[in-house]
């Protein structure tokens, strides 16, 4: 059980102590601080803020106590009630709000939930805004309206609809084709909202859709990572009804995974590659992705004559890049597609129209266009952290260990080989060091990972 303050938001498990989880005195402090914060930035009568949830069990508690707590500090809401983080993030600017709230642990299990923070355009809060909602909030320095000034709270549960016809209305997607194509597919929508809004997309486009898990209870059937290992009931379906090939998101619709027609997984981190392969064809330019991402995305960038740049692994610093450098097109490598077309942020439902587009115009089946990428193969490993490991000196022992080759520090420890790389960084949202490592086949990615893992090990005697 714990309590994880970050530039990513505020994340922690429901129920024990305050300050030691995500209580509701916690809820309610952060709340304030955002708030507080917020009406810092410009000096108005009136604030707005929209907030939104996933369908996870503790959604509306920690929903209706961060919006009273807004509405104690004059600020009006608009509550969008169920629905996405991308959704959320697109309805922010179309109010002409001062902000948006999250409610989402995105793949954390259910125990789990957050306030993720957005700003006036409906991006995410950089470091130096969240740092300073953080000292708002050890500080206590809030000061909440008279009766008077209370804030009001408006419902809006028209906007997972106005969400999809901004992805239909999209240049590249190409509504047409898709539909003479006559595809069918299965959707593990995990019980959450994207159980909700990628079936609806899905039949605007004229997709079969096979619903498997999208009923909105927030009894997530299995964990919600979309990872391969969790997928076995997807699998299953996608064979079971002959479907073109099968959709799975994570709670808060940020995070986009497909499997082929043989209920092979296509590979999280080729969502990018092949959406971004379908912009570039129409549109050439720059991509970015963070360092934690696969080399194919690249490839492919490079195919079309653009340049592709790396950076720190969150959100927040991959859209700040973007904008740097003029990208049409990026994400993570963990599904989560960033098209400054629709709007700055990881959108499935965006992922799901181009991808369809891309099938729909090339003709091919999924195992087919996955063929026609370069194939790096991914392990994604994990080590525990305990109050007694320093992982700033594990790191810069890895960093001195590994000085001779291609290293980059600006988001832990990157190791570039010829063949492969490694990136060993602490986590913005568990209490663990990630190790990633790519190469061009499992086993060496994998013999890679546990070398690396023996290596921090060893220095931190464990």
């Amino acid at each position: 059980m714990t309590l994880i303050k970050s530039i990513s938001g505020i994340r922690g498990t429901i129920g024990g102590t305050v300050g030691d989880n995500l209580t509701p005195i916690d809820a309610v402090k952060f709340a304030s601080a955002y708030g507080t914060w917020l009406k810092q930035q410009r000096d108005k009568t009136d604030y707005k803020v929209v907030v939104g949830r996933d369908a996870r069990l503790s959604g509306d508690m920690i929903q209706n106590l961060v919006m009273n707590t807004l509405v104690g500090l004059g600020i009006h809401v608009v509550d969008l009630g169920l629905s996405t983080t991308p959704t959320v993030e697109i309805a922010v600017p179309m109010e002409h709000a001062d902000g948006g709230i999250i409610l989402t642990a995105s793949h954390n299990p259910k125990q789990w939930n957050a306030l993720k923070l957005l700003n006036a355009k409906g991006e995410f809060l950089d470091g130096a805004e969240g740092q300073k909602i953080l000292e708002i909030a050890e500080s206590d320095s809030m000061t909440f309206a008279e009766v008077d000034d209370l804030g009001e709270i408006t419902k809006n549960d028209a906007y997972i609809d106005i969400h999809i016809d901004e992805v239909l209305d999209l240049e590249y997607v190409n509504q047409k084709a898709i539909q003479n194509a006559n595809f069918k597919v299965v959707v593990d929508g995990v019980n959450s909202t994207g159980g909700i809004a990628i079936p609806l997309l899905l039949e605007r486009l004229g997709v079969e859709a096979v619903k498997l898990y999208c009923d909105p209870t927030g009894h997530f059937p299995h964990n919600p990572e979309p990872l391969k290992e969790h997928l076995g009931d997807l699998s299953n379906e996608v064979k079971k009804h002959n479907a073109d090939f099968g959709i799975v998101v994570d709670p808060d619709v940020d995070r986009l995974a497909f499997m082929d027609e043989n209920g092979e997984m296509f590979g999280e981190e080729y969502t990018l590659v092949a959406c971004a392969d379908w912009v570039l064809s129409q549109n050439p330019g720059n991509t970015v992705s963070n360092m934690s991402s696969t080399r194919a995305l690249r490839d492919v960038t490079e195919k079309h004559g653009g340049t592709y740049q790396a950076s720190a692994v969150g959100e927040v610093n991959v859209v700040t890049l973007m904008k740097k450098n003029n990208a049409v097109i990026g994400g993570e490598g963990n599904g989560g597609i960033i098209y400054p077309e629709s709007h700055y942020g990881r959108d499935a439902l965006v992922g799901v129209a181009l991808f369809l587009s891309l099938l729909a115009e090339r003709k091919l089946s999924v195992s087919e266009l996955r063929k026609t990428y370069t194939s790096y193969f991914m392990s994604k490993k994990k080590i525990e952290l305990t109050p007694t490991l320093d992982v700033d000196a594990i790191l810069k022992a890895m960093e001195e260990k590994y000085s001779h080759e291609d290293l980059t520090t600006i988001d832990g420890v990157k190791i570039d080989f010829a063949e492969s790389w490694a990136h060993l960084r602490k986590s913005n949202t568990e209490p663990i060091i990630r190790i990633y490592t790519e190469a061009k086949s499992q086993t060496e990615a994998d013999s890679l990972a546990d070398k690396i893992i023996s290596e921090i090990k060893t220095i931190a005697n464990i």
